[in-house]
């Protein structure tokens, strides 16, 4: 099979449908504690779709409240504008990519992995005092360019995971052997052409080898999350040789064996509390 070539990702990603300009206001200004609600409101509610959704999430038992939401404004005031703003952004990325028949590639099993991610860096960052809305959005981001390979080259990535079993290697590896690039490389890719800030950028790209040098404290953050969400276990066809934490990412956090199980047993909670409440 012949590799692919970062020419033909650039070509590529190009031709795939921008976000939605609330989205992209949301990750441009994703730092920004000063966000102004009635603004965020109002530009969630001129998109008919996004609004539903968001007010979907934010009725579910996971946002449970006493009062039945029924605008996005009251729904920040209920939620606060950083779970509004992970509600929008969660429910706006799940829908941007169609469905295809690259077999061996479920999008339901790709977006429960990235929510299960999400959760565990936001709690992660939480006990860092990282900010908890860059880590959630980078970790639902992070495999992001898996899903722009399933998109635009579904047969040769159903070549991949096929592969992988008989490899028994990750998919990470696999990509790289059979495709000559990976996943990481592919969603840099996307994630500059849609205008990303640098830390998400970097985040997404080292996910996998966050040691090395200049790729900055977040992606330590999604390289633990990462093997946080595989420990949970919450997809029923998992990377047969799930990623291991590095050491240099455990030191790096501060983390020991008593804080990881502790991360790992709330993540499990909310995790399970999100899928009662939500289809993911």
């Amino acid at each position: 099979m012949n590799p692919i070539s970062l020419a033909q990702i650039i070509d590529s990603v190009q031709d795939l449908p921008t976000l939605p300009a609330i989205v992209m206001e949301l990750l441009n200004n994703i730092d920004d504690e000063e966000l102004n609600m009635h603004e965020l409101a109002q530009k969630v509610s001129h998109d008919m779709a996004l609004t539903a959704k968001t007010l979907r999430y934010a009725n579910s038992p996971y946002y449970a409240t006493m009062i039945k939401v029924t605008t996005v404004q009251q729904a920040i005031s209920l939620l606060g504008l950083s779970t509004v703003r992970q509600i929008v952004m969660t429910a706006a990325l799940t829908g941007c990519f169609p469905e295809n028949n690259c077999q061996g590639f479920s999008h339901k099993e790709f977006w429960r992995h990235s929510n299960a991610v999400a959760i565990a860096a936001r709690i992660l960052a939480r006990r860092l005092n990282f900010n908890v809305d860059v880590a959630f959005t980078a970790g639902l981001l992070h495999d992001i360019g898996a899903l722009v390979l399933a998109t635009c080259y579904s047969e040769a990535y159903e070549h991949v995971l096929a592969q992988r079993e008989e490899l028994q290697a990750t998919q990470f590896e696999t990509e790289k052997q059979i495709l000559g690039i990976d996943h990481a490389l592919v969603g840099e890719t996307l994630a500059v052409q849609w205008n990303f800030s640098e830390v998400m950028i970097k985040a997404i790209a080292g996910h996998h080898h966050p040691e090395k040098p200049g790729l900055g404290f977040l992606a330590t953050i999604i390289h633990v999350a990462d093997g946080i969400a595989h420990a949970l276990g919450v997809t029923t066809s998992p990377d047969l040789a799930p990623p291991e934490i590095t050491g240099q990412s455990w030191e790096s956090l501060g983390l020991d064996q008593a804080l990881f199980d502790e991360v790992l047993a709330e993540a499990a909670i909310e995790f399970e509390k999100l899928q009662e409440a939500v289809e993911v």
